[in-house]
Formats: C-alpha cells, sequence, structure tokens
C-alpha cells in the first residue's frame, strides 16, 4: 500500500495559492510533512481526507482514485486534525462507542472489545469513565488517536499533533505513534523538526505551497555533512556576518548569538565546523542552499 499524489494544486477564492504542483509518493510507514505555519500542511491534509477538492492533479491509494472514490477512502482512512472538538460532558469510553457505531461496527461484542483495545492502546483505560472536559491536551490527543484508528485504517492522517503538549505527554504520543505505521500509511504533518527526526524514515519539507525537498531524514543529513559551520557572535556583529555569509538559523548562547551558516567550504572567519542534524537540513532548505543535492533520489522516488 503506497500513496501517489501527482501535480496537486488548490487555490482560495481570497488568490492564495495553497499547493503549487504537489507530487509525492508515500509508502506505508511513518511519513513527515514538514514545513512552517501556512506552508500548506492543512490543505494538503484535508484534501487527502476527502474534506475538499484540488483545482488539478491526482490522488491515489493503492488502488482507490482519492478524488473520484471518496466513500471507498473514508472507509480506510483515520484522520486527527490539528483541532477536534470533543463533548466535554461525555466520558472517554461512552464517546468512543459512539464513534465506533458510526464507523459501522454495529455488533455490541465487537464493538467492546474494539473500544477496550484502542483505549488500552492509547493508554486511556484506566481513565474511560472520566469526562473529556477533565482531559489534559495529552489525553485529549491519544483520545483522537483512538478515534482515528477506529477500524484499522490504511491511511492515518495527523496533523500538528504535539503542539502545545507539555515535554511528557510529548513523549507518551509520540511512543504512540511510532507503533502505528507498521501496516499502514501515516502521514505526520508538522513544523516541529524533533517529530520528524524522532518518527519518520522518509520526509518531505513543504513551503508556500511547492515541495521543497523529498528525502530519508537520514541521508539528508549525511549529504549536509561538512557543510555548516557555527560562531559565536555579539549581537552586534550579526548584521555584518549575515552580509557576508549564508546564515541558515540563529539562537541566543549567554547573551550571545551562536550563528549557523551553510558553506561547502570553510568560511574562515573563526568559524568551526559542525556535526549537521534535521535542523540544519531544514533551515539550509528552507533558505535556498540545499536540497538539489538530494533531488535525483527524490525525483527517482516519485516515479
Amino acid at each position: 500500500m503506497e500513496l501517489r499524489i501527482r501535480n496537486v494544486s488548490k487555490s482560495y477564492a481570497n488568490g492564495v495559492h495553497a499547493l503549487k504542483d504537489v507530487s509525492l509518493t508515500i509508502p506505508a510507514g511513518m511519513y513527515g510533512l514538514l514545513g512552517p505555519n501556512g506552508a500548506g500542511k492543512s490543505t494538503l491534509m484535508r484534501t487527502l481526507a476527502t474534506l475538499q477538492q484540488p483545482d488539478a492533479g491526482s490522488i491515489h491509494l493503492g488502488d482507490i482514485d482519492v478524488l473520484r472514490e471518496q466513500e471507498a477512502v473514508r472507509q480506510t482512512l483515520g484522520y486527527l486534525p490539528q483541532e477536534f472538538g470533543v463533548y466535554p460532558k461525555a466520558r472517554a469510553e461512552d464517546l468512543l462507542d459512539y464513534f465506533a457505531i458510526l464507523k459501522g461496527i454495529t455488533n455490541r461484542a465487537e464493538r467492546c472489545q474494539v473500544v477496550e483495545a484502542l483505549l488500552r492502546q492509547t493508554n486511556l483505560w484506566e481513565v474511560r469513565r472520566q469526562k473529556l472536559g477533565g482531559f489534559s491536551g495529552g489525553m485529549r490527543q491519544r483520545f483522537g488517536v483512538a478515534v482515528a484508528l477506529l477500524g484499522k485504517p490504511q491511511l492515518l492522517i495527523v496533523d500538528e499533533p504535539t503542539a502545545g503538549l507539555d515535554p511528557a505527554e510529548r513523549v507518551r504520543f509520540l511512543n504512540l505513534l511510532s507503533e502505528l505505521g507498521e501496516n499502514s500509511v501515516v502521514i505526520l504533518s508538522t513544523h516541529i523538526v524533533e517529530d520528524v527526526a524522532e518518527l519518520c524514515t522518509r520526509m518531505a519539507i513543504i513551503n508556500q505551497g511547492r515541495i521543497l525537498l523529498e528525502a530519508e531524514p537520514l541521508q539528508a543529513v549525511q549529504e549536509l555533512q561538512g557543510r555548516i559551520w557555527r560562531r559565536l557572535v555579539a549581537k552586534s556583529e550579526l548584521p555584518q556576518v549575515e552580509q557576508q555569509h549564508h546564515v541558515i538559523s540563529t539562537k541566543l548562547l549567554s547573551g550571545c548569538t551562536l550563528v549557523h551558516v551553510y558553506s561547502p567550504e570553510d568560511p574562515g572567519a573563526g568559524f568551526e565546523p559542525v556535526t549537521a542534524d534535521l535542523e540544519d537540513v531544514y533551515f539550509s532548505t528552507m533558505a535556498g542552499h540545499f536540497g538539489q543535492a538530494v533531488a535525483p533520489a527524490a525525483q527517482a522516488a516519485r516515479v
């Protein structure tokens, strides 16, 4: 099972070109879609979830034409949007049972088994009789996953799932997601680089509606080794450094600014080499300095 997206474009009435000729091949397993807010991630996720139609292009999930066979897609789709509502006065067990009925699981004995299994899988069994209004953000997200997993979907879409979670809940949630990519296509749409680094075997970086890079995270990091340099500078020096070098990121450190620059050769000026990571891949790609090096592999993956 794989998801094939070909030349998908989408514009809105206000003139925003949300997707521009997007093509991706997404195999079974965890796949990261990485980009800043407003990059087009949610538009693509809503399109894959049959919530809106693109202006052009085609999408196939295995033998299913996603754009023409929407009901067939919905039968095998699990979708956890960035924001979703719950009935705060409903108990977790009761609401999940209700959603199971809507999913077509009408046999009561079978439904009880499914509901219990999902609540245990998402580590919510002990709080199954609590009202959802008292759930923490992480618990609500895990309940959303339980709903999305009803019917054993072959395509699971999670949109910005860890935004707003505290560190402990984020770890619990990522551990849960890591278990789900064995038999399904799981798309993790996020702006958080660490989520993709920890979970995904393939990824794409999107910005302004265009795919800038598609690669295996480890391969992309390897391609970047030897091209990232760093230096600690005073805040007043930063404008000059930005004029003289390809600065990809900055962060405050002990009252100074730690600068990362992209350069195939030693930039001198006191810069030292640094071991590249996926964050450097992301910022280098967004700045337009990286992406072409792995483009042949990415293009081959789309064929």
